[in-house]
């Protein structure tokens, strides 16, 4: 589907977007801390972080710089349970020049935006990776079926949803088909990819081929060659 085609573009696109801010924010902290002062401030209040499903509180912090000024700054980490409380004295590390870029020492403070966006990034590129490579590593599977498997004659059972898969409210269908193992009369049932418009009127043989491995018939590409090509 054409979805599924923009999703993969799109949330590798995004996931590697934010990999890439990750290791600018990763590069803009560490020469934070490279140029750092550091000092005791205080915890003046907790400020209200609001969600449509959570609140989460931050501290509010003022300290003194090296040249006497009262600096106050808000922290960017915020937690519910409150992580301070009022009054609590903390460690600050701060930039001579601009002071009011302060933060608290601790690793939230310092290193969860860069943890959080690496995570969502990593998410987010993974998905779309995995939608590039899954259909490529199948293609691959049935290439090599087709060309060393054993093809064998199955019977046409049903046409049934793929529930296991939904894009946009909307399932795939599967072409079903049985076949009995005449070595030990087990009976197979293979399932074919996935197709998004419904094949059974498309369907007018009793039998469909299945090309399988020998060794383990649970490797199996069910071929729909006869079936009609999607316009593109």
């Amino acid at each position: 589907m054409k979805v599924i085609t923009i999703l993969k573009y799109v949330f590798s696109f995004i996931g590697a977007g934010m990999l890439i801010g990750t290791l600018f924010l990763y590069q803009h902290t560490t020469t934070f801390l490279d140029g750092a002062r550091e000092t005791e401030g205080t915890v003046i209040a907790l400020g209200q972080s609001r969600s449509s499903s959570s609140t989460t509180y931050y501290p509010v912090v003022t300290f003194n710089d090296a040249r006497g000024q009262h600096i106050e700054f808000s922290s960017s980490s915020s937690s519910n349970p409150p992580a301070y409380s009022r009054g609590e004295t903390v460690s600050v590390l701060y930039e001579v020049e601009s002071p009011e870029n302060a933060r608290i020492n601790d690793f939230m403070s310092l290193w969860g935006p860069v943890l959080i966006l690496s995570i969502l990034g990593g998410v987010f590129f993974l998905v779309g990776m995995g939608l590039f490579v899954v259909p490529a590593l199948k293609n691959r599977k049935e290439a090599y079926l087709r060309k060393h498997g054993t093809i064998i004659e199955t019977r046409f059972h049903n046409v049934e949803y793929n529930e296991g898969v939904s894009v946009n409210g909307r399932s795939p269908f599967q072409v079903v088909t049985q076949w009995q193992n005449p070595e030990n009369a087990e009976i197979h049932l293979f399932r074919s990819n996935n197709l998004w418009y419904d094949p059974t009127n498309h369907i007018n043989v009793d039998t469909i081929r299945v090309f399988i491995d020998r060794n383990n018939p649970r490797k199996y590409a069910v071929d729909l060659s006869f079936l009609p090509k999607v316009a593109g």
